[in-house]
């Protein structure tokens, strides 16, 4: 529970800054299988993360021009679709993201236990 003395923007702002990292892994994660931009919004809200989509975008975008993602327009239905796939590269940043997640998240429980570390 935050004290009376941190303020709801506070714990907005870090919350946002936790999130915003979250929702790249998350991405990489999910694209490994191609997908379109709404659809991964879907499946990220489904998952509990809560983005929204002109952050979403822009995020695509810029995974794309980084090298991580690929992407093609499906023109064979009647609204067409951009998909969005990991690259080899994306594929490799997700793994070691990923690896990076797990290994910090092990390092808080441990700080978080009796006798742990200063």
């Amino acid at each position: 529970m935050v004290s009376d003395m941190t303020s709801d923007a506070t714990l907005s702002s870090h919350l946002q800054e936790l999130r915003r990292g979250t929702v790249v892994v998350a991405s990489l994660t999910v694209l490994r299988e191609p997908g379109y931009g709404y659809s991964l919004l879907e499946t990220l809200s489904a998952a509990g993360f809560e983005v929204e989509a002109n952050t979403l975008y822009p995020l695509l975008r810029r995974l794309e021009s980084q090298g991580l993602l690929t992407s093609s327009w499906n023109t064979d239905e009647a609204r067409p679709r951009k998909f969005y796939r990991t690259t080899p590269d994306g594929d490799a940043i997700a793994d070691t993201l990923r690896a990076e997640w797990s290994r910090l998240d092990t390092a808080i429980t441990d700080l978080d236990k009796p006798g742990s570390p200063e």
